[in-house]
């Protein structure tokens, strides 16, 4: 098993530290009244490849979840919490997302890492997924965690560790690692 020590990591956050997923059928559900659809139905990253929706209701839903974290009421993945808390004492964590701005995120993240000094939370809003392999590069990351196969797949091709954070929308072969959960990824560590 791959031992990474705390510094050498980075994450994704959508995905992968706050279960997006689960706000989006929420409010697909309460707000639209569309409560068809499950998370097995979200089988590409792009929504309006794989579900029967308007694009403007999923535009609708997808500001939401960009612009209003606590008002959709965003959750982490299960176990998010504890294995990055244990991650900040021996390194500040460091999440790049392709969100276009990072305040609402950030101070998001703040809350639920309610333990974690906010000087340890360094979030680099790209705007793009790919952006996101300059900005590895410049940090000196060597593993990343991300959801999105394409984005894998960029970072994979400039030497940076991706490692897949399973879920139906990234399945098939990949020559990266695969975490299931944050247990998982807990036991990665090299603390």
């Amino acid at each position: 098993m791959v031992k990474i020590k705390p510094d050498q990591i980075a994450f994704d956050i959508d995905g992968v530290v706050a279960d997006t997923m689960s706000a989006f059928l929420r409010i697909a559900r309460d707000e639209f009244g569309i409560s068809t659809i499950k998370k097995e139905h979200i089988t590409s990253y792009w929504l309006e490849d794989c579900l029967n929706l308007d694009e403007q209701i999923i535009k609708a839903i997808i500001d939401r979840i960009l612009t209003d974290p606590f008002g959709i009421d965003l959750t982490p993945m299960d176990g998010a919490v504890e294995v990055l808390t244990v991650m900040a004492s021996y390194s500040p964590l460091r999440f790049i997302t392709a969100r276009p701005t990072k305040g609402p995120i950030k101070e998001w993240l703040e809350t639920v890492l309610a333990t974690v000094p906010a000087k340890r939370i360094q979030v680099i809003a790209t705007g793009k997924h790919e952006i996101k392999v300059e900005v590895l590069k410049e940090l000196e990351i060597e593993f990343f965690v991300e959801d999105h196969l394409e984005t894998c797949q960029t970072i994979w091709n400039h030497g940076i560790k991706a490692i897949v954070y399973d879920h139906p929308w990234n399945q098939g072969s990949v020559p990266f690692i695969r975490i299931r959960n944050w247990q998982e990824l807990g036991q990665m560590l090299r603390l």
